[in-house]
């Protein structure tokens, strides 16, 4: 047997149990490793699925070029796809992103522009801007746009969705995702609440977000905005694809939580994944312990990518003492 490109590895991720981190919570937590994943995060999944939409509905032409917005997994979904297509890319980034992203996606044969983070969204210098400044510009060209295009959501509706329904044999309970463009977690609760309705969805954002303010109170406050260093969740706008009629609760998660987690996942538990991933770790072993979760219940949650990504800055000591996420010592 052989695949006759890599884009048909994209997808059957395997879950893994969670053996010594969060071992005083009762009931089952799996993990959901999108590292798997050839292009080694969730965003594979996306990548393939916004071009052949694009493809099928005549949005792109053979030569193209795919300009994109985005924190690097998105680009290396949509940079294997271009590979394997003929299309060239050019991404737009932030400047909190880790190096290492930048260097894979120039790597995969992309442009990378890097753009202040610390702007406003319809700022003409945001990331959000350019992308699409140079989407108008560039001939033939097709922009994306993973926070508002549908196909994002649709990807996990049809992959991650029945993939983690068949998986568990539908005994799943919990399911619980990092909030960012919206489409995993959107697009799986919708999924999985259609096969059980009393599947609980937890979101968890970072602090710094609108997110867990905007959920809980309808109100989009811009006062909660301000600069944190995980990447690939939280947002400081509201994207069409973030449905928070599937969210049952919003867990938020601070940085430091976040990275001693990411750390402690490889050390206790193997699994060599990034930020976002301890995140959502830390969000759903919190609201396991404050919640009715019981012996009787079935938790997954999804780790988005590797930790090849971050080597130089969460797994990097200096820089954690840096930023007083370590201890001196």
């Amino acid at each position: 047997m052989y695949y006759n490109s890599i884009l048909e590895t994209i997808g059957n991720t395997p879950l893994v149990k969670l053996n010594t981190v969060g071992d005083d919570i009762e009931g089952t937590v799996l993990v959901k490793v999108e590292y798997f994943n050839p292009g080694q995060s969730v965003k594979d999944r996306i990548g393939l699925k916004m071009i052949e939409d694009a493809e099928e509905k005549g949005l792109i032409k053979p030569g193209g070029t795919i300009i994109e917005g985005t924190s690097g997994n998105t680009g290396m979904g949509l940079a294997l796809a271009a590979a394997i297509k003929g299309y060239d890319c050019i991404f737009t980034t932030t400047d909190k992103q880790s190096k290492s992203k930048i260097d894979i996606l120039r790597a995969m044969g992309a442009k990378v522009k890097v753009c202040p983070t610390n702007v406003e969204p319809d700022d003409p210098r945001s990331y959000y801007s350019v992308a699409k400044r140079l989407s108008e510009e560039i001939p033939n060209s097709y922009y994306p746009n993973q926070y508002d295009n549908p196909s994002n959501t649709q990807a996990h509706y049809e992959t991650t969705g029945p993939e983690i329904w068949e998986q568990t044999e539908g005994k799943i309970t919990h399911y619980v995702a990092g909030m960012g463009t919206g489409g995993t977690i959107s697009g799986t609760s919708k999924y999985l609440k259609e096969q059980n309705k009393h599947v609980q969805t937890i979101g968890v954002d970072s602090v710094g977000s609108v997110y867990k303010k905007y959920f809980e109170t309808g109100e989009f406050d811009k006062n909660e905005i301000h600069p944190y260093l995980t990447e690939g969740i939280g947002e400081d706008i509201i994207p069409e694809n973030m449905d928070f009629d599937l969210l049952d609760a919003v867990m938020q998660v601070n940085d430091k939580e976040a990275f001693l987690m990411t750390r402690a996942l490889a050390k206790k538990e193997g699994l060599f994944v990034g930020g976002s991933c301890g995140a959502a770790v830390h969000g759903a072993l919190e609201y396991a312990r404050t919640s009715d979760f019981g012996k009787d219940d079935l938790m997954v949650i999804i780790l988005p990518d590797s930790g090849a990504r971050y080597v130089s800055k969460i797994f990097n000591d200096d820089w954690m003492r840096e930023h007083d996420f370590l201890d001196a010592d």
